[in-house]
């Protein structure tokens, strides 16, 4: 095996080897305040939009979720997945490989964000139209989705060089920088909406100059602060063998992704026919319940991190007992919000929608109360998935999408039709339930595979 005689970098943390549960926390927390300031991107877009613009502007933007997921949930896929074997050769402290990975990275991920930009921009009106947007909500959406397409290449940039500074075990870099461009965000949405009367459109600016920012600023602190990531000529040139392994990491992560969309789509197809109320009352609901995930999902990207370093090293048993850790702390947080939201959720929702809106209110707190009944399944999902998916088992996780988006296909035919907006709220919990149905199985099968055969690492090494 290649080594190198550089010294690790002093940003990067080593989760092979500590105590557990001290290192998953410091990598989680600064996670967990990333997503929350990653969430504020579209909460004060939603805020902005629903106080400043009305309920038609509110309920377009929130219509275009579905659409949105579908696209950038590939692209998110795509990063993490490929930064996986970067934190497998980073474990395993073969530096050498590893910046032939994220050299490699550079080409694939540019060509795929460029090649999707380009289709997306031009069939996004027709998708809105094929989802059965309302006629009333129709431009509202449209321009605002399309902006945020065409700021995909930006989004995808950011999303890759936060993967890979997560997989060499730095939580808090990435943190810095949103913070930055998160303050830019509120400021660059109440003048684009209230001073320059933008409208939707101008919260999807907001969105894409402010991760613009954020994308430069970190490309800027990588190429500086970073000697662990300092790419010779050599890195940088595109080989067939690491490019074939970051697809076979990426594409399933981003696929997986993009499957639990489609069922997203088919189910916001439904949900398009109750009108802009029913639209609004979710989209305020959604808001909430996405910082209320934060937890989740820095606990499931903690363990996705723990257990690709720790297969490079081959610590098996490490890997389990931060699985036990990782699973307790999350059932006790699912417990607490749930009573959170109960006492306080309607107060959050008033932030979106005006305190005059009585019904559309009810409407939200239902959908987010229903919801949080099911958080405990929705975390096993992201400890599961990650975790499977770190183990360089993209494909097995994928299909995990196809559980989520059969579930939420039978609410959107089914359900909805015969129980209408309570039908609706059943939706993704369902789709959590379904999925756990397989995840779990699947993990504990791979789990003892793992100890008695070459782990995924190596066998990607020899081909």
């Amino acid at each position: 095996m290649e080594t190198n005689s550089k010294k690790q970098d002093n940003r990067t943390r080593d989760l092979t080897q500590g105590p557990i549960l001290k290192l998953m926390l410091r990598f989680m927390f600064p996670l967990f305040f990333g997503i929350i300031f990653q969430q504020l991107y579209s909460t004060v877009d939603t805020m902005v939009v629903g106080r400043f613009l009305g309920v038609n502007a509110l309920a377009g933007v929130g219509s275009t979720g579905a659409l949105s997921f579908l696209i950038m949930g590939f692209c998110m896929g795509m990063s993490t997945g490929s930064a996986v074997p970067v934190a497998q050769r980073f474990g395993a402290k073969d530096y050498d490989e590893m910046r032939r990975y994220v050299g490699n990275i550079i080409w694939l991920n540019a060509g795929f964000s460029i090649t999707i930009t380009v289709i997306v921009s031009i069939l996004c009106r027709q998708f809105l139209v094929w989802m059965g947007t309302p006629e009333d909500v129709l431009d509202y959406a449209y321009s605002y989705i399309l902006i945020i397409f065409l700021g995909l290449p930006v989004t995808m940039t950011y999303n890759t060089l936060s993967a890979i500074l997560r997989a060499l075990g730095d939580s808090k870099r990435p943190v810095y920088f949103l913070v930055i461009s998160s303050v830019l965000n509120v400021i660059l949405d109440l003048l684009f909406i209230v001073v320059f009367h933008l409208g939707s459109a101008g919260a999807a600016l907001a969105t894409v100059l402010a991760q613009a920012v954020s994308a430069i600023v970190c490309f800027i602190y990588v190429v500086k602060k970073f000697s662990i990531l300092k790419l010779s000529r050599d890195d940088l040139a595109p080989r067939w063998r690491y490019i074939k392994v970051l697809m076979w990491m990426g594409i399933p992560m981003g696929l997986q992704f993009s499957i639990t969309a489609i069922g997203n789509t088919i189910l916001q197809v439904s949900v398009n026919t109750l009108g802009a109320s029913a639209l609004a009352a979710i989209s305020a609901a959604s808001k909430v319940q996405m910082i209320s995930f934060g937890p989740f999902d820095a606990v499931g990207t903690t363990m996705g991190t723990f257990g690709a370093q720790n297969l490079g090293a081959g610590k098996l048993e490490r890997i389990d007992q931060g699985l036990k850790k990782s699973v307790l702390m999350v059932v006790v947080y699912s417990v607490a919000a749930l009573g959170i939201l109960y006492f306080v959720g309607q107060y959050l929702i008033m932030i979106f929608i005006d305190p005059s809106e009585t019904a559309i209110i009810a409407q939200a707190k239902q959908f987010m109360l229903t919801s949080a009944v099911f958080y405990i399944p929705l975390a096993m999902i992201c400890i599961f998935r990650t975790l499977i998916q770190s183990l360089g088992y993209s494909r097995v996780a994928m299909f995990a999408g196809v559980f989520e988006m059969v579930a939420r296909i039978f609410i959107a035919r089914v359900i909805i039709p015969q129980f209408g907006f309570t039908g609706v709220c059943f939706g993704n919990p369902a789709a959590w339930v379904m999925a756990d149905v397989f995840l779990i199985p699947a993990y504990f099968t791979i789990r003892k595979k793992l100890d008695t055969q070459i782990p995924p690492i190596q066998k990607i090494s020899e081909e």
